[in-house]
């Protein structure tokens, strides 16, 4: 009675058992609390390890990882530190370049008005100059006016007084004719 030997019946057989005790065995706390004392004893070794590792690397005066993380966050700041007075300074050189061109505009504004004011003070002495001529031309050619009146006024006068010495001559004749 030969039976036939089937080793993929017996791994299974040996699968199904393993794991239905596996499963009860899981389910208990057992299991669960010796991982968590065997997390519990690695936390601690790890933990006494690191600080067997600090104190052999102060005594050898070499710096630690957190000594390193220390300077190097130390760096950082004073970088951005760095980078903020940059860009302060730019901003300060900016201004005065500004300042500069801002005053080098009020130099050139302050000259133009000088030269306008020269130019102005010019325009007002022709002016002046022509409005005096102007005044004299005015008054000469008043005078010549006035005495041209007066010349005339004279002679309308002896006119008249011809006329009137013509006109009694006229009625004296007139009367001795008569």
């Amino acid at each position: 009675m030969t039976q036939n030997f089937d080793p993929f019946e017996m791994w299974k057989s040996f699968y199904n058992q393993y794991s239905t005790s596996f499963d009860e065995k899981m389910k208990e706390q057992f299991p669960s609390q010796a991982m968590a004392q065997l997390l519990d004893v690695n936390l601690l070794y790890q933990k006494m390890l690191n600080e067997t590792t600090e104190r052999y690397l102060e005594k050898i005066n070499v710096p630690t990882r957190s000594d390193m993380a220390k300077i190097s966050s130390l760096i950082i700041n004073v970088d951005s530190k760095v980078d903020y007075l940059e860009e302060l300074l730019e901003e300060t050189k900016a201004e005065q370049q500004s300042i500069k061109d801002k005053q080098s505009q009020i130099t050139d504004l302050s000259k133009q008005l000088e030269s306008l004011e020269t130019k102005l003070n010019q325009i007002l002495t022709q002016l002046n100059s022509l409005n005096d001529e102007h005044n004299k031309k005015a008054a000469t050619n008043i005078e010549a006016a006035n005495v041209k009146v007066v010349a005339n006024n004279k002679e309308s006068t002896k006119k008249v007084a011809a006329n009137n010495k013509g006109t009694a001559k006229n009625k004296e004749t007139a009367t001795n004719k008569k």
